[in-house]
C-alpha cells in the first residue's frame, strides 16, 4: 500500500524547515546551520547523487566520523528513494569491504580520516561512484576522491521527493557483530517514522531543547534514539565527531544542552573524568540510556545532579526502541527495561517456542510492531530464523516480565552459562561484582570445565592502583550470590573489548581466555 510521502525522511525534514526555517538545526565544531541551510545541503546532495546515477533502490554508503554530512546523506538518499548504508568508522578495510560489497553500494562517500582505510581494498569494491569531503583547508587533496563540496556548490537544489511506502527500505543498518559476521538489517520508512512517534509520545521532548549527540551515528542508538526524533520536533542538535568525555563536559554549558543519549559505559567515563565533579550540568534535564543495563550507582550519581534518566531497551532490528523505563519508575522498577511503547508488543517464549504467560518465568524476549525490521539484506535463512510468520522477532535475549507488565532483561541466550546443570546469567553476576571497590569493568563468561560442564569466569579491569585476587573476589561474591554463580576463575585485563555502542564483545573475551590470557 502506498502512503503519503510526508513520513519519508526526504519529505518531513523539508516540512520541518518550511515551518521554522531560521531555527537552529545543527551545530558542529564552530559552525551552525539553520533548518533552511540544512535542507539546502540535502537538496544539493540529492542533485549530485542523481547526476551520479543513483536511482530508486540503489545503495549510498557513508564512512566518516560523526559529521553533518552523515545526516545530509541519509535525507538526500531518501529524496531519491535510495537506501542509505552507514558504515562503522572503527572497522578495518577488509571488514568494510565485506559490508560495502554485501550491500552492493552504488556511491560511496568517505571522510578524510578514512580514505586511507578504504584505499587498500578499493580495487575489490564494486562501487560506481566515489566522493570525498573535508580535505585540508576545505579541499580534498586526493584525485581518487572527487570533492563532494565542489559538486554540491555547482548543483541546482533538488526539492522533489520520491513517493515511498512504509515498507520501502530506507537504510541498511549492519549489526554490530557481537556474535560474528555482520548482517544488514533492513530499516524501512515505517520503522523510522513509528520509532520517532514512539519516542515523542513516551519521552519529554520540547522544541526548545538542545540535544548533544556524540554516540556514533552509524549505529541505531546514535541515530534513532533522540537524534532523528529531535530533528522532527525542531530541536537544536549539537553533534560531536566522536565521544570525548572532556568535550561533553565542556559543551554542555556552552550550548545549554538539555538532552543526551548515552550507553552506561559513556556515563561511567563522563563520571570518572577529573572535571566532572565541578562540571556545570545544570541545563541537562534528561538522559536516555540504552545499550546495556544502567548500574544503580550511575543512576544515583546523575539523579543527584537533578538529571532524569530514561532507560530503554532495543536492538538494531527494532529500530531501535522496544521498551522504555521512564524516570518515575526508575527506583520502584530498578533493573527493569520498562514496558513496550505505543504500537509495539513484547512477549516471552520458552525453548520449545511456547508463549510464557506467568510472571517471573524466564524466556526469550520477542518483539512485534511497526518498528521491527523486514529482515536481513540478502539473508532469507537468517530472516526466517529471526522473524516468525506472525512478525515476532526473536531478540536472543533472556528476560522475564513482572505482575505489572515491566520487563527485565537477564542476559543473552548465547551468553548464559550452564554450570552443574544450573543456569547462570552473567549480567546478574556482573551487577554484583561492579559493587567491588577495586573493579572498574567486569564481564562474566563461561569456559569448559570437566566437572561442572562450564565454569564461571570473571574478566576484570581494575581501577588505578587497585589489586584483586580470586580468593578476595570469591569472598566478596560468595556473600551475595549462590555458590554456583560465584566465579571459579579470575582474569585481569587492561580493559574490556567493546563495540562502538559500548557493548562488551564477549566472543573476543572467550577467544582470549582460551588462548591463556595473562592474569
Amino acid at each position: 500500500m502506498r502512503v503519503t510521502p510526508a513520513i519519508a525522511l526526504g519529505q518531513w525534514i523539508t516540512e520541518r524547515a518550511d515551518r521554522a526555517p531560521q531555527r537552529k538545526a545543527l551545530s558542529f565544531e564552530d559552525a551552525t546551520w539553520t533548518y533552511a541551510e540544512f535542507v539546502d545541503h540535502i537538496d544539493r546532495l540529492a542533485a549530485v547523487l542523481r547526476q551520479g546515477g543513483v536511482a530508486r533502490g540503489d545503495r549510498v554508503g557513508f564512512l566518516a566520523f560523526n559529521h553533518p554530512l552523515f545526516l545530509v546523506t541519509l535525507f538526500a538518499a531518501s529524496r531519491l528513494g535510495a537506501i542509505f548504508v552507514p558504515l562503522n568508522f572503527r572497522l578495518t578495510g577488509p571488514e568494510l569491504e565485506f559490508i560495502i560489497n554485501d550491500a552492493g553500494v552504488h556511491s560511496l562517500i568517505v571522510g578524510p580520516d578514512h580514505q586511507a582505510v578504504i584505499g587498500p581494498v578499493r580495487p575489490a569494491l564494486r562501487c560506481q561512484r566515489y566522493y570525498g569531503f573535508g580535505g585540508k583547508d576545505g579541499r580534498n587533496g586526493a584525485e581518487a576522491w572527487p570533492d563532494l563540496a565542489g559538486f554540491m556548490a555547482e548543483c541546482q537544489p533538488l526539492r522533489d521527493a520520491a513517493e515511498l511506502a512504509e515498507d520501502d527500505v530506507a537504510a541498511l543498518m549492519y549489526t554490530s557483530g557481537t556474535t560474528g559476521h555482520p548482517k544488514g538489517s533492513m530499516m524501512t520508512v515505517g520503522n523510522i517514522w513509528w520509532n520517532m512517534v514512539s519516542e515523542l509520545v513516551t519521552v519529554d521532548i520540547s522544541s526548545n531543547d538542545v540535544l548533544l549527540t556524540y554516540a556514533p551515528l552509524f549505529h541505531v542508538g546514535g541515530l534513532n534514539v533522540l537524534t532523528l526524533s529531535c530533528l522532527l520536533k525542531g530541536v537544536h542538535v549539537v553533534l560531536h565527531p566522536a565521544f570525548d568525555p572532556a568535550r561533553v563536559i565542556a559543551d554542555v554549558p556552552r550550548h545549554g544542552v538539555s538532552l543526551m543519549f548515552a550507553v552506561p559505559a559513556m556515563l561511567l567515563f563522563i563520571s570518572q573524568h577529573p572535571d566532572f565533579e565541578r562540571a556545570d550540568m545544570s541545563t541537562v534535564r534528561s538522559i536516555m540510556v540504552g545499550g546495556a543495563p544502567c548500574p544503580e550507582t550511575l543512576l544515583r550519581l546523575f539523579n543527584e545532579r537533578g538529571i532524569a534518566v530514561n532507560q530503554g531497551y532495543g536492538l538494531t532490528e527494532t529500530a531501535a526502541m522496544a521498551s522504555f523505563l521512564t524516570p518515575e519508575w526508575c527506583w520502584d522498577k530498578m533493573g527493569s527495561v520498562g514496558k513496550p511503547p505505543i504500537l509495539t508488543r513484547m512477549r516471552l517464549i520458552d525453548a520449545d517456542g511456547k508463549v510464557i504467560t506467568a510472571p517471573h518465568v524466564k524466556g526469550e524476549v520477542c518483539v512485534r510492531g511497526m518498528n521491527v525490521t523486514l529482515g536481513y539484506w540478502n539473508r532469507p535463512d537468517a530472516t526466517r530464523d529471526a522473524i516468525d510468520p506472525d512478525g515476532w522477532f526473536r531478540t536472543g535475549d533472556i528476560g522475564y516480565v513482572d505482575e505489572d507488565g515491566f520487563y527485565t532483561i537477564c542476559d543473552r541466550v548465547k551468553d548464559m552459562v550452564i554450570s552443574g546443570g544450573e543456569n547462570v546469567y552473567p549480567a546478574e553476576v556482573e551487577s554484583v561484582l561492579y559493587e567491588h571497590p577495586a573493579i572498574a569493568e567486569v564481564a562474566v563468561i563461561g569456559q569448559p570445565d570437566e566437572t561442572w560442564g562450564e565454569k564461571v569466569v570473571a574478566v576484570v579491569a581494575l581501577k588505578p592502583g587497585a589489586r584483586l585476587d580470586l580468593e578476595a573476589l570469591q569472598a566478596f561474591a560468595g556473600s551475595r550470590l549462590a555458590r554456583y554463580k560465584v566465579p571459579r576463575q579470575l582474569r585481569i585485563v587492561p580493559g574490556l573489548p567493546r563495540n562502538p555502542t559500548g557493548k562488551v564483545l564477549k566472543y573476543r573475551l572467550r577467544e582470549q581466555v582460551e588462548l591463556a590470557l595473562p592474569e
